[in-house]
Parts: C-alpha cells; structure tokens; sequence
C-alpha cells in the first residue's frame, strides 16, 4: 500500500544513512587494528544475503523445484565470504583459489543435501537453484563490498541512490507518456519511453553524484563528471535488467512479491533487485578509470 511505503520508504533511507555514517566513524579505527574498512557494511551484507537466499528458495520451491533454505544460504554466505576474502589476500593465485573453492563448496553443500535426502530425483535443479543462491545472494552482493574497500561508503551509496533513480524517472515518465510497452509478457506495464525516461534520469543524477564527489576527503572517491554520465546509464540499463530478472523469477514461481519483509515494498529482492546487478557494473567502471 502507498502508505506503507510512504512509511517504510523514509525508514530505510535513514536507517541506511545511520549505518554509512557509522561506518565511516569506524573505519579508522578498524584500519588501526589492521582489519579493512567498510566492517558495518560487511555485517549489513551478510544479513542482506540471508535474507535475499531465504527468498530464493521460496521461490524455487513455489515453482515446484526442490530447495533447502539451509543450503541456499550457506551457499550465499560463501559467496560474499569467497569474493570479500579474496580481496584481502596479496597473492592472486591464493584469491583465484579462494573464490574456486567457495563455489565448489556450494556445489558440495547441494550434493550433500540431496543425499541427506536420499533422493536423486530433482538433484540437477537442487545443484543449479544453490549455486543461484550463491551468485544472488553472496557474489552479486560481495561486488559491492569490492567497491567499500577501495572507496568511502558515501560514494557507494551515491551508485545504488544513481541505480533506483532510474526506477523513479522511469514510473514517473512511464505514467505520463508511456504507450509502447516494452516486454509486455513479462512486465505489462514497462514501456520504452519509461526506460528512456530512466535512463536520462540516472545519467543526470549519476553526474550530479560525479560533480558533488569532489567535495570527499579521500581523492579516490572524485569521479569526473563524464564518468558519472556513463556509469549513470550503464547502471540504469543493467538495472533494468536485474528487475526483469527478478520479474521473471516471480512469474515462474506465480508469486507476486519476493516476500513480506518490508512492509509496502515486498521483499528484499523487489528492493535491491536493480542494485544486486548493477554491483559487478559500478566495480569494473571505477577499476577501469582508477587504472587509466
């Protein structure tokens, strides 16, 4: 309902700032300890990925495949453990190693459920809707964590806040002068000119955020202008497609939200599921102009 959201929309949003404020306050002293920064996040991520491989499972069980929440979200931890702790060694061959071990013991962690089981039949969906949970819940959200270990918390959020704009600019221009509809199959009320009108917003915003980041003590977090421009319509795009993505999965399962966490929004998954995308995507965009 609107007034839920109304209600639990600005709780989030100031939830989320309290967390990257303190996260921020805390960072020099974990960095005095010798541990990496971005620790409340870290605790926030691991939180976010047992809720979102919780989600996951119902969904597949919903559409009739079999599905252990247990091992979806030991599969999801893995996978935000693998991918964070294979930033933090020196040597790339241990990293390689670690990330290859954590999706092995994903595929273990299935095989070991279905013969607990004692029942082959089903187990190539079992294996495969674990890994999902693993790569949704763990890799996808570890991306950004890759992101908080090499910049403030405030450029992370300025990425996800460029991300759910575009979801804004394209209701908004979708309720005013929408009528080709885009995957009507899919997504009914979608249409181009919503996903035009998305993705002129996320450009605007992501080069304000650009602009405004110079105004960041550490000089890491300063983006040129253009490369906010760009990132602000390659997130809206890949956006778009982790929503589609979520869609798809809700249609197979004949489920209308991801679940009921968030009161007026759903579940986790209809909230972060253009941000879950867009991780790999702002990670490699900042890499590739650090690096040039």
């Amino acid at each position: 309902m609107l007034w839920q959201r109304l209600i639990t929309g600005p709780l989030l949003i100031a939830t989320i700032l309290g967390l990257v404020w303190l996260d921020g306050r805390l960072e020099e002293a974990a960095v005095a300890r010798g541990l990496p920064p971005g620790l409340v996040l870290l605790g926030l991520s691991a939180l976010l990925s047992l809720a979102i491989a919780r989600e996951v499972a119902r969904f597949l069980r919903s559409a009739g495949l079999p599905a252990s929440t247990g091992s979806c979200i030991l599969a999801a931890l893995l996978g935000l453990a693998g991918t964070v702790g294979a930033a933090l060694v020196k040597e790339p061959i241990t990293a390689a190693g670690m990330v290859a071990t954590a999706a092995v013991l994903m595929l273990i962690i299935a095989l070991l459920r279905m013969a607990r089981g004692r029942e082959p039949q089903g187990s190539l969906m079992l294996a495969g809707g674990t890994l999902l949970a693993g790569v949704y819940g763990g890799v996808l959200l570890g991306f950004w964590m890759l992101v908080r270990l090499e910049h403030s918390a405030w450029l992370l959020v300025a990425a996800i806040l460029t991300t759910k704009a575009c979801d804004t600019g394209a209701y908004f221009t979708g309720m005013a002068i929408g009528r080709h509809k885009m995957i009507p199959w899919l997504s009914p009320k979608k249409s181009w000119e919503g996903l035009v009108g998305g993705v002129v917003t996320a450009t605007v915003v992501g080069a304000a955020f650009a602009h405004f980041s110079t105004e960041l003590p550490n000089a890491a977090d300063h983006v040129p202008i253009w490369v906010g421009a760009v990132g602000g319509a390659l997130v809206a795009l890949i956006g778009q497609a982790g929503d589609l993505a979520e869609s798809a999965f809700k249609r197979d399962a004949g489920l209308k939200d991801s679940g009921r966490m968030i009161p007026g929004m759903g579940g986790v998954l209809d909230v972060l599921d253009s941000p879950l995308l867009t991780g790999p995507v702002v990670y490699w965009l900042l890499r590739a102009v650090s690096t040039a």
